[in-house]
């Protein structure tokens, strides 16, 4: 349990929201009601395996909104995807906060894009967190960040030059908490935005690993991040859900 936690808390910062998102009951799994803490502890999370996945007028749910934002107007909602509990609620205050800084120039693109923003020109951003309720562990963090154009096609071109130059691996710290990154790989994956870069990765510490995917689109000058892992097994290996990140786009043209 301990290699376990200690390898949750080192999983990129946006998934803390989702860690208590992710998957249905499982004798696998934490205790009932009960996920993994990204500071090692066990804390009670709604949606955390085992425990009843919460309403749409559940805290922490992220519940339709009329008003607000461009931006928070194109986040995902509950109720927005089948299958799927989403929700709003803040990362755990204890969790690594800020951008992650890589032991390899040619990889602070990489590092960035798993911190609390995509990278410093990210004018402003909202985060989600999504589990699958029917595979089990399965956890998405989504977040969209707004740009000024040229900064958001910079991004996209800084990401792809990342992904080929970095295929050997990196690590990055953030709050004097180590990752390492191994085997980036370009991964295929089909969305209809303007652009778009994927890969994976496995993310290890503490002798314990786990594969990530990332996807990042970019529609005009909006960026859409996807990261999913499966927290119930650390080795099996997770990719973002088409129809997550097919909703999450058609969230960003609407609200555009």
């Amino acid at each position: 349990m301990k290699a376990r936690a200690t390898w949750v808390a080192m999983l990129p910062a946006l998934l803390f929201t989702a860690v208590g998102c992710g998957g249905t009951d499982s004798a696998d799994s934490a205790p009932p009601g009960r996920s993994p803490d990204p500071k090692g502890s066990l804390a009670a999370s709604p949606g955390a395996p085992g425990a009843p996945a919460p309403s749409a007028g559940s805290a922490g749910a992220a519940t339709p909104k009329s008003g607000g934002t461009r931006l928070e107007r194109s986040a995902l909602e509950q109720g927005d995807l089948a299958d799927y509990q989403v929700s709003a609620q803040g990362k755990n205050p204890n969790a690594p906060s800020g951008q992650p800084q890589a032991d390899r120039k040619a990889c602070q693109p990489l590092a960035d894009i798993m911190g609390d923003k995509p990278d410093p020109a990210a004018r402003e951003t909202v985060d989600r967190g999504i589990g699958s309720r029917k595979q089990v562990g399965l956890a998405i963090s989504a977040s969209v960040s707004s740009y000024a154009e040229s900064d958001a096609k910079a991004l996209i071109a800084r990401l792809k030059a990342a992904v080929a130059a970095c295929a050997t691996g990196f690590s990055a710290t953030v709050e004097k908490q180590t990752a390492g990154y191994r085997d980036v790989r370009s991964a295929e994956y089909t969305t209809d935005g303007d652009e778009s870069v994927s890969w994976t990765t496995t993310a290890t510490a503490t002798g314990v690993s786990a594969p990530v995917h990332l996807v990042v689109v970019r529609e005009g000058d909006t960026v859409v991040r996807l990261m999913a892992v499966n927290v119930a097994a650390a080795q099996q290996k997770a990719q973002v859900p088409q129809e997550v990140a097919d909703k999450q786009l058609e969230k960003v043209r609407r609200a555009g």
